[in-house]
């Protein structure tokens, strides 16, 4: 009876995480993924000391620091400035596009791609307004070029962030592997969308570019910025991620400008519980034997793809990684990395699975304009469907 509880308990944690809520009851991801939690350890599933030990401390400090280098960035006017940097190289239709793309997809690669969609949205927004331009496939482009462009380094987003824990894979060696999938799948989302909406395909220049209003906050902008690229150097030389990142955040909270509030209010609380709850889940599955039923299907790169591509929009990507990470040797570089692309490349299939498609729904719909589920998945299926298989070929 009690092994029935525990099973009944974690199939309805991963329902949960797979609505993102329960019919009638307040509870988001992070809060189903706490109680799920909870509750296994009451009913003996583990008790809090392996629950506790569970949590991989390297990848929570790893995350929280990213999210305070972000938050600094981001109040200095970095990435208000870079955008409009990146607009003032064209004049057109197609040529904003293209600056959209490839610009948030570059950065997506180095700072974490959901900061990247919740700060482009309402400049892209105010952009195409004043250009009087369609903005649903300026939209599209933003919040899958975070995504592919994250693919490109352990960086780029958190479950490439967890990757880098579980794994033996050096920064400079994931950025290379995976690299070319980026840029191959950011040009292919420019092919789609020029097809798909023929809008964009004019480079006629527009004659008079609007303003857009940007604040450049300086002395937080040059220690942010001289902070920022010894990070990078940082990972690029080798040293080990989470220390390094947890340096460049501690480097930053020492300051006579910013009050700390502004800076830890920007951090995702909500995400690092979820990675926490997660971690037990994880365990717990493992401890109730049932990752059995994946383990034929990881043996194979076929499998492993398919299994990764329909969980990831199942469950969504970062639980998905954790679920599947007990079955893939440390040392089983290629398999790490196929598991890395396709968890990424599976959140543009379709509205709901990546977060960073959801900040930008959620910000455009609040300037009036609305992007159905529909109108994403004519866009997300062809692209992530041509990138898995690319994926495939190109590490197998």
């Amino acid at each position: 009876m009690l092994s029935l509880a525990r099973y009944g308990i974690l199939g309805l944690t991963y329902l949960g995480l797979a609505l993102g809520e329960f019919p009638g009851l307040r509870m988001n991801r992070p809060t189903i993924a706490l109680v799920g939690s909870a509750f296994l350890i009451a009913l003996g599933a583990l008790n809090l000391q392996q629950a506790w030990t569970a949590i991989d401390a390297n990848t929570i400090v790893f995350l929280l620091s990213m999210m305070v280098v972000n938050a600094n960035l981001s109040y200095s006017g970095f990435f208000q400035l870079a955008l409009v940097s990146l607009i003032r190289l064209t004049s057109s239709p197609f040529g904003l596009l293209m600056v959209l793309t490839f610009g948030s997809g570059i950065l997506s690669a180095f700072f974490l791609n959901d900061t990247l969609a919740l700060v482009f949205t309402p400049l892209t927004l105010s952009l195409t307004q004043a250009l009087n331009l369609n903005p649903i496939p300026y939209l599209l482009a933003i919040a899958s070029a975070t995504n592919l462009g994250s693919v490109a380094t352990l960086s780029g987003n958190p479950q490439n962030i967890l990757i880098g824990s579980f794994s033996q894979i050096g920064y400079l060696e994931f950025a290379q592997a995976l690299t070319p999938i980026a840029l191959v799948g950011l040009i292919g989302q420019i092919g789609l969308l020029w097809l798909l909406y023929p809008d964009v395909r004019s480079t006629q220049a527009i004659t008079e570019l609007p303003k857009l209003r940007y604040r450049i906050f300086k002395p937080l902008f040059s220690k942010t910025i001289a902070i920022a690229v010894g990070l990078l150097i940082a990972f690029t030389l080798g040293f080990p991620l989470g220390e390094s990142a947890l340096t460049a955040a501690a480097l930053l909270l020492i300051t006579r400008r910013v009050k700390p509030e502004r800076i830890l209010k920007q951090v995702d609380w909500n995400l690092l519980v979820l990675f926490s709850g997660l971690f037990i889940l994880t365990q717990a599955t493992q401890r109730l034997n049932l990752l059995g039923i994946f383990v034929p299907l990881t043996h194979t790169a076929v499998g492993l793809v398919s299994v990764v591509t329909v969980l990831s929009n199942l469950i969504s990507n970062v639980p998905t990684v954790l679920l599947l990470q007990p079955l893939i040797e440390a040392e089983d570089t290629r398999s790490w990395l196929l598991l890395a692309a396709s968890s990424t490349l599976a959140g543009n299939l379709t509205l709901f699975g990546a977060v960073a498609n959801l900040i930008m729904v959620e910000s455009a719909a609040k300037l009036g304009y609305q992007l159905t589920f529909w109108e994403h998945l004519r866009f997300g299926v062809p692209l992530t469907l041509a990138m898995v298989v690319f994926t495939y070929f190109w590490l197998y």
